[in-house]
């Protein structure tokens, strides 16, 4: 997807666990650096943005027009398990089920392109956008 791309990794958590003061080290090294995109796979509690360093570390970097991505936590399921949920992160979740939803493209040339979906609809009315 990117042939050019670069990918550095920053420490930020350690055997007693991950400090505040690392990610946001971390977060101001990725900008310094020139990161484009900046995906993190720590959480914790939901606290107030104030207080939440993944979130002012990300607000930074948005600042800079960098995308950040953080994980969902591990939590739940169950209510208020997501963490990550400041508005300028792209939260993301993952998810395990024990089946597909096949979903294959038809182009217009007659290609038939494999895929997955959640649409469970009937299929949509061809030769309509």
């Amino acid at each position: 997807m990117a042939p050019k791309a670069r990918l550095v990794a920053y420490k930020v958590c350690w055997n007693v666990g991950c400090f505040g003061s690392d990610i946001l080290a971390a977060f101001d090294s990725a900008v310094s650096d020139g990161a484009d995109v900046i995906s993190l796979s720590v959480g914790g509690v939901v606290v107030p943005y104030l207080l939440d360093a993944i979130a002012i570390g990300a607000y930074g970097a948005s600042v800079h027009c960098v995308f950040v991505s953080a994980s969902a936590g591990n939590g739940g399921p169950g209510g208020l398990t997501v963490t990550n949920i400041a508005p300028w992160v792209t939260t993301v979740g993952a998810g395990a089920i024990d089946h597909d939803f096949p979903a294959d493209l038809k182009l217009g040339n007659g290609k038939l392109i494999p895929g997955v979906s959640v649409y469970g609809e009937p299929a949509l009315v061809q030769h309509r956008l």
